[in-house]
């Protein structure tokens, strides 16, 4: 799995030693039949759900992602009595997100 996926955030200086980032892209995960569909509650976090399911707390971003439209991708904080769905392909999920960040 990816230890740190803003190891890809490249920094480039320019002549004039200004800095400039390159931004992470993400993969689209479109619905597969083995996703999982959960009803969130009050003080849900993207970083526990992720670190309950994937045991990995660094990859929230997969479920906040998935979820574009219904979940914010700016915050970890999740409001209550939403359906949301969870992806379990995480493997090729994250060898997209390597091989998109890679050849960037």
């Amino acid at each position: 799995m990816i230890s740190n996926r803003l190891k890809y955030i490249a920094k480039q200086k320019t002549q004039n030693k200004k800095r400039y980032y390159r931004g992470i892209k993400y993969p689209h995960i479109p619905p597969r039949t083995s996703d999982i569909y959960a009803i969130t509650s009050t003080g849900d976090r993207l970083d526990i759900l992720a670190d309950q399911i994937y045991n990995d707390v660094k990859l929230w971003w997969v479920i906040a992602i998935a979820n574009k439209g219904i979940l914010r991708t700016d915050s970890y904080a999740v409001k209550g009595g939403l359906e949301i769905r969870i992806p379990q392909n995480i493997n090729q999920i994250l060898k997209n997100f390597e091989e998109i960040n890679n050849n960037s």
